[in-house]
């Protein structure tokens, strides 16, 4: 039996788009979901610990990923950095960030699986 495909979702704050993503898909069957913030004050920092336990990383901006890509740089390999351009436009839960959630995540990550270089 493989492991569940991890998956964390970032956003700036880790307080809406990143925390709407994280509760949206939760109970999601085969995958394990956390969140953090790219800044330093977020709720749940970004932290390279998280990008190495990840499988896949959710960016909600272009700017979120080119974060991993700068200061965590070798913690994700780039093919499973995902950008799904969602602006900081919603607060929490909004029906409208859940609606782009649903139609977007479960497309961009459905051909991935867990890295076979992790531990389980």
């Amino acid at each position: 039996m493989t492991r569940p495909l991890r998956v964390v979702f970032i956003c700036t704050q880790n307080k809406l788009r990143s925390l709407t993503a994280e509760v949206l898909f939760r109970d999601t069957a085969g995958w394990e979901v956390a969140s953090a913030g790219t800044n330093r004050d977020a709720l749940t920092p970004l932290t390279r610990d998280v990008l190495e336990w990840a499988d896949a990383a959710v960016c909600m901006q272009k700017r979120h990923r080119d974060v991993v890509r700068g200061q965590f740089r070798g913690a994700l390999p780039d093919d499973r950095i995902v950008t799904l351009g969602i602006p900081d436009d919603y607060e929490f839960m909004a029906s409208e960030l859940v609606t782009l959630l649903l139609d977007r995540v479960p497309a961009r990550l459905a051909a991935l699986s867990p890295r076979p270089d992790q531990a389980t």
